[in-house]
């Protein structure tokens, strides 16, 4: 899930206002729903039907049927993933990790309730153990109800150990060198969020990666949320040698490039050639699974525009 918790108060427009699309529209209906992720500027969804609004104890979370984009969940009124372009931000959350470290055997994931990082990891036949830890039981629970194609049949595969608890204390108590990759798909740094983006957690992370071990995890986007990508950044430099960033297209994350921040233990992971991402991305068994991610894109994607590099810190 991306970018999301935030103050700004969640509303159904089409409840309080008289906004229409065009009168001749077959899908002619007063219901949309507006993100509130900023305070002046955002987007907003056509609604087919509200499927889902539960209040849990972190969150309130809202999925419904859009007319452009399938299936739409928001939490605390921000668009965390829609059935049309969920597998841009979950293949280059997966796939760039697992294929940059080469090896990966055990994998941790923190958040991520809709299992869609979880099905790309285990779509690498190369990974032995994947384990999830989402906070909130609720979003999984809605998830494999009303959005079950996110993650598919991954809920089932015996390599995965889902947990219902707080990611924190996950990392806090766990062996040295237990994981090879750790995937931290949270909300904003807001919240319950927040706690994910601490220099103890990335500490932590360090202490329980392997030797060739990284983190990645999502910094927003640097057109809107410049400073997340900074600050977060700065916190990785004290407990990891080798920190960047790469970027990825994904439309409802508005704003232009999406930033996942990349944390290493060892240098050069991300400056793996193309051939050799394309050796292990065979050699995994993903090669044709992928809709954005190749590859190309995959050496590609840390190049970054220098408006959102000057934000990272200075090597």
């Amino acid at each position: 899930m991306g970018p999301g918790g935030n103050t700004w108060p969640f509303f159904m427009s089409g409840r309080i206002n008289t906004s229409r699309p065009e009168e001749n529209s077959a899908m002619a209906t007063d219901s949309w729903v507006n993100e509130t992720l900023y305070a002046s500027w955002g987007q907003r969804f056509l609604v087919k039907r509200e499927l889902a609004r539960v209040q849990s104890d972190f969150q309130d979370i809202v999925i419904f049927e859009s007319f452009t984009h399938g299936r739409v969940m928001l939490l605390d009124g921000v668009v965390q993933i829609t059935e049309g372009d969920e597998f841009v931000y979950q293949e280059m959350l997966t796939h760039v990790p697992l294929l940059a470290h080469g090896a990966a055997r055990r994998v941790l994931i923190i958040g991520a309730g809709d299992g869609g990082v979880l099905r790309r990891v285990l779509q690498h036949s190369t990974v032995e153990r994947a384990v999830m830890v989402e906070i909130d039981g609720e979003v999984i629970r809605l998830t494999k109800e009303f959005l079950p194609m996110i993650a598919g049949e991954a809920w089932a595969d015996p390599r995965a150990d889902v947990i219902v608890g707080d990611g924190i204390d996950h990392v806090r108590s766990a062996p040295d060198a237990s994981y090879d990759v750790i995937i931290v798909d949270s909300t904003d740094p807001i919240g319950v969020g927040e706690v994910l983006f601490t220099d103890e957690f990335y500490a932590n992370c360090a202490r329980i990666l392997t030797a060739g071990g990284l983190v990645v995890n999502q910094c927003g986007v640097p057109f809107m949320q410049h400073d997340e990508l900074h600050d977060t950044s700065i916190r990785r430099a004290r407990a990891f040698p080798h920190v960047g960033a790469y970027v990825a297209a994904v439309p409802t994350y508005v704003g232009g490039f999406m930033t996942l921040g990349f944390a290493a233990k060892q240098p050069g992971l991300d400056a793996i050639d193309t051939g050799t991402i394309r050796e292990r991305a065979t050699k995994a068994g993903i090669t044709g699974l992928p809709r954005y991610w190749t590859p190309e894109i995959h050496t590609g994607s840390f190049n970054l525009p220098p408006y959102i590099a000057q934000h990272l810190p200075k090597r």
